[in-house]
């Protein structure tokens, strides 16, 4: 008797306390609710998150129901969060790009917890990270589960083929396509894993059967090309290529140069030249880029005591920039006075100088170069 009633005066002890706890985190969960319905993931995010909180500090105790109580023993859960917090925190944090943290909210959870949403933020989430290996083992789960998901299995596809098990992509892709040959996603994938796999001739007709399907994008066509030109079937490679190259606005260097290979290999010579010197033209480097990084190369090499390779870097430079006047001084100098190489120096001071003395103000740092260009030249 006397047990029963120290039990129940626990119970009666800890039930309030429980219970204004609940209550709090109810009305969290409804506030952050209410936030994502307004699409606020900003405020739902605290609220979720004070949710969360307040649910790992419960001290949450269950008895035995052991005939001798005294061996009775508190039972704590592993996970004091309720399933539906850790979702929708877990969500939150997904739709605003912290796919990090998604994954860690969710990747401890038994699988059957998961919904379906649930599980596709836990697999895309490492994918998003660019966790190619968690991604595929987490996909493949969830395959396990719901084998219908064509996006999962196209990003399955692709994933595999990343990491140079493209076999294993077509495997997954054909066990799909048992039950649904048409999807575009997976088509698109299992196309991209053949190719990978250098069978040229299967990805060929499935990019074949993607565009009777109405799907002309550029990377259908693009690819489609490229499969026919390694299987010598150029004349349905050009006109592949050719839609292509209009779809990409006459701006991919790669088609470009792809398209006038087969249009001089069928004779079309005429055609052919001038897509290979627009394929030349697009492949050159921006030259505002590289005059910034091989100036950067050149300083970087000098302050390093690598002297040859920083002339180099400078010369490539003034590719660029041929009207760089402190480049040509570098140059010489750095001939002249740490390689001890006059004879190379020697026209890149005269540049050097050439180029100086047309300035109408000159700088007094560049007057002071100029005095040491002629020194260094005046000596045999």
């Amino acid at each position: 008797m006397l047990i029963v009633i120290i039990l129940t005066l626990a119970l009666l002890t800890v039930s309030p306390a429980k219970g204004e706890a609940l209550d709090s985190l109810a009305v969290c969960m409804q506030k952050g609710d209410s936030c994502m319905q307004q699409y606020n993931t900003f405020e739902a995010l605290q609220y979720y998150q004070q949710a969360y909180d307040l649910a790992q500090s419960q001290d949450i105790t269950r008895f035995s129901m052991d005939k001798d109580f005294s061996l009775s023993k508190p039972y704590v859960p592993k996970d004091k969060v309720p399933r539906h917090v850790r979702l929708k925190l877990a969500d939150c944090h997904y739709q605003r790009a912290n796919y990090r943290q998604t994954t860690e909210l969710l990747k401890n959870m038994p699988e059957d917890s998961l919904t379906h949403d649930a599980f596709r933020e836990l697999a895309l989430g490492y994918q998003k990270q660019g966790d190619t290996d968690s991604y595929i083992y987490w996909a493949s789960q969830l395959l396990g589960r719901f084998p219908m998901d064509a996006e999962i299995v196209a990003g399955l596809i692709l994933a595999f083929a990343k990491n140079d098990q493209p076999q294993n992509g077509i495997i997954c892709g054909l066990k799909y396509t048992l039950k649904d040959s048409t999807n575009i996603l997976v088509n698109r994938a299992l196309a991209d894993a053949w190719f990978m796999n250098r069978d040229f001739t299967a990805a060929a007709k499935l990019y074949d059967k993607l565009l009777e399907q109405g799907d002309s994008v550029f990377n259908t066509l693009y690819s489609a090309g490229m499969s026919y030109t390694q299987i010598d079937s150029l004349e349905r490679a050009y006109k592949c290529l050719l839609p292509a190259f209009a779809l990409s606005q006459m701006q991919h260097a790669g088609c470009a140069y792809r398209l006038g290979v087969v249009c001089v290999d069928t004779k079309r010579y005429e055609e052919g030249l001038r897509y290979l010197d627009l394929a030349t033209q697009l492949m050159m480097p921006d030259t505002t880029i590289m005059k910034a990084i091989t100036l950067s190369r050149g300083e970087g090499y000098y302050l390093t005591e690598h002297y040859a390779e920083a002339i180099a870097a400078w010369k490539e430079h003034l590719t660029y920039n041929p009207k760089s006047i402190a480049t040509y001084y570098n140059i010489g100098n750095t001939y002249a006075l740490l390689l001890d190489d006059k004879k190379q120096a020697r026209p890149y001071l005269q540049q050097f100088l050439e180029l100086a003395r047309q300035e109408q103000t000159p700088t007094a740092a560049l007057q002071e170069m100029m005095q040491k260009a002629e020194a260094m030249l005046s000596v045999p």
